[in-house]
This record gives C-alpha cells, sequence and structure tokens, in this order.
C-alpha cells in the first residue's frame, strides 16, 4: 500500500494516506480497549518513539531483547493506522501497548468508561515544528514541507497533517483533572530526568523496578542507543517512503533546537498566536521557558525540575 500522494480527510483533520485509510480511522473510533491495554497519545515529533522505547523496557524490566529485535511499530502500533487491526489481532490477549496521534475529541468516546492506562506525551512546541519540518523533508508519504516559514505558518494554523497541536494539547490535558488514568509526560522531562522519568511511567503502569532495571532502561532507551537501533530508528523502512539521504527520523535529540531555525520575527509571531490561542490555559514550563499551556499535574503533583 504506498498511495503516497494520497491525503485522507477525516473530521476536518488530514492524514497521510500512505498509513491511513477512512476505514481504519473509523475503527479508531470504535476500538474496544481493553483494562489492560496501555495507549500512548501525541502529537506526531514530541517525543512518541521515546515513550514507546520506555514502556517496552519497562514491562520487560530492562531487557531490551524486544527493543533491539522487534520494530516499534509492531510492539507498539499506531491505532489508527491501516495495519494496526492485523498487528493487535496476533497480540498478546492480556497486555497490549498502543500509540495514537488522535485527538481527544475524536478518541475520547472509545476510552469512556475504560480503565485502560493514557501517557500523554508533548513537547515544546518550537521544537515540535521544527522537527517535524525537517521530517516532511525525508518522509515522501508527507506533503511537500516548502519553507520554513511556510511550513511555520501551517503550523500555527492547525492545517499540517495531524491537526492543531493547540487543539491536541489542550484537548488531552483538559482531561488530566477528571482521569486517574493518564499520565502526562514531557520530552524535557525525559531529556533533564531519564530516570526519573522510567520511574515515574514504571509506578504509573503498576510495574515498579528495581533500581538495577531502572539504569538498564536508561542504557538501553538513551537516544545514543535508538538513533543507532534499526528497531527504532526506520532505517527498515523502503528508501522510496522515507528516504534517509535526506534527513534522519532521528536527528539530535536535543531540546531548544528551534533556537537555530527561527529568526527573531518568526519567534515573535509564534509567541503572538501561543499567547492569543492558550491564553486560558495553566502555566507550564518548557526549556525554562514559561508558557501557557493547559495542564493539569498527575496525582503526585510534581513539577518538572526548574
Amino acid at each position: 500500500m504506498a498511495r503516497l500522494d494520497v491525503t485522507e480527510m477525516f473530521h476536518g483533520i488530514s492524514f497521510p494516506g500512505h498509513l491511513h485509510t477512512q476505514e481504519s480511522l473509523q475503527l479508531a473510533l470504535r476500538f474496544p480497549f481493553r483494562d489492560t491495554d496501555v495507549l500512548i497519545v501525541s502529537y506526531p515529533k514530541s517525543g512518541t518513539t521515546w515513550m514507546q522505547e520506555i514502556v517496552t523496557l519497562v514491562a520487560n524490566r530492562g531487557d531490551p531483547h524486544l527493543n533491539q529485535t522487534v520494530p516499534n511499530w509492531t510492539r507498539a502500533p499506531w491505532l489508527e493506522q491501516y495495519y494496526s487491526a492485523a498487528v493487535l489481532e496476533a497480540s498478546s490477549p492480556t497486555k497490549r501497548t498502543i500509540t495514537t496521534h488522535l485527538p481527544h475529541h475524536l478518541l475520547g468516546p472509545a476510552l469512556q468508561g475504560s480503565k485502560a492506562k493514557v501517557i500523554y506525551v508533548s513537547r515544546n512546541p518550537k521544537d515540535v515544528v521544527v522537527s517535524f519540518y525537517h521530517f516532511h523533508k525525508m518522509a515522501n508519504f508527507l506533503p511537500c514541507a516548502g519553507t520554513f516559514e511556510e511550513f511555520l505558518n501551517k503550523f500555527l494554523e492547525g492545517t499540517l497533517n495531524f491537526g492543531s497541536w493547540f487543539d491536541h494539547i489542550k484537548g488531552w490535558t483538559s482531561q488530566m483533572a477528571s482521569m486517574d488514568n493518564l499520565l502526562h509526560v514531557t520530552y524535557q522531562e525525559m531529556s533533564l530526568d531519564l530516570h526519573g522519568a522510567i520511574r515515574r511511567v514504571s509506578s504509573f503502569l503498576d510495574c515498579p523496578l528495581v533500581e538495577e532495571e531502572v539504569n538498564k532502561s536508561v542504557q538501553h532507551c538513551s537516544f545514543a542507543r535508538m538513533k543507532n537501533n534499526n528497531m527504532v530508528n526506520y532505517t527498515l523502512i523502503a528508501h522510496e517512503i522515507m528516504d534517509h539521504s535526506k534527513g534522519s527520523f532521528m536527528r539530535n535529540g536535543k531540546t531548544g533546537d528551534w533556537k537555530n531555525m527561527f529568526t527573531e520575527e518568526q519567534n515573535q509571531y509564534f509567541e503572538s498566536v501561543f499567547k492569543s490561542k492558550m491564553h486560558d490555559c495553566t502555566e507550564f514550563v518548557w526549556e525554562y521557558i514559561c508558557y501557557i499551556v493547559c495542564l493539569w499535574y498527575d496525582a503526585g503533583n510534581q513539577k518538572l525540575p526548574q
């Protein structure tokens, strides 16, 4: 299934047709979640792959065998993509890890009444847009990126594939006050304190690890390890679908890389749009810079390092 030039419009949001069909998207909205499921939710390029690795390692108490032998899209398939039904049908009947980029207003109804564990991963939106821009350059199933300024404007307008970042983060984080089965982990937290992030995830998943298991998990999901792991870095994908001669799926893993891309004018414009769209939300910190986002801390009420 190539469909590299196909775009699927679904509930006003565009999705790449190479991975999504109207049928697969509809199936996702009525997916029968199990109480034992773990659902990783994110907007693209927010730390999804990193969390997939963490969850796999936590479930296997730091043993990297699956991380090194099974592609991440098989270990934690994307719910809304066309191949997921077949993969999930072959999964263990008691424990499944599933990934999604769907916004809450679409997927929320399917989760109602379920005790499935939901891990929401977010990232500084400036870093998100830079990473997504570079990904568009190498992913032949995504539209042409154009100039960075053109891409940035589409991001702020919410017209890129997968829709609005603003709607996505507001939709999911607004549920934290009412969902005790939802954990919010940020890319910054994983970057600054991977050991602590793994402990939080393991506790949330009711799979507490001993120190040796946490250390092994940290070792095997470091950015350098993931970048060189063919089960993670997407080098197994055919060249005509993802052209690694034009870039790397895992570029540098740093926070604050947006500063190397934004002009001062672009940054000012971003700030003005951000404040307009997120003015009614709670204070949050990315990269030691205060932004306003819709966030309710998890039950521990632990703020990120400052």
